[in-house]
């Protein structure tokens, strides 16, 4: 079972994100980010890559998809905010890239 990220985890997990282009959604306690992509095909390539790694993880991001944009946003439901898992989640969308 995950738990809410701590102060310290905070810290030293979501300092990265967050200078890599993630945000953060206090309202929600929530990371978002938005990718952009050449095309649809690039970016529905990128969802599709992506939600192998979410059903592996048993973690499934909320996100939509406009043409060339994919939104994320990425919250532990069961704990009712971040975890560990969504640090985990937004570190291999972004590898995904490269």
């Amino acid at each position: 079972m995950s738990e809410l990220l701590s102060d310290t985890g905070r810290k030293t997990m979501l300092a990265p994100l967050l200078e890599a282009g993630w945000t953060l959604d206090e309202d929600r306690d929530a990371i978002c980010k938005t990718y952009v992509f050449d095309d649809f095909t690039a970016a529905f390539a990128f969802m599709t890559r992506a939600a192998l790694w979410a059903e592996k993880w048993n973690h499934h991001p909320e996100w939509t998809n406009s043409y060339r944009k994919v939104h994320v946003t990425l919250i532990t439901h069961d704990v009712g905010g971040l975890s560990a898992l969504d640090a985990k989640l937004a570190r291999k969308m972004d590898q995904l890239l490269t």
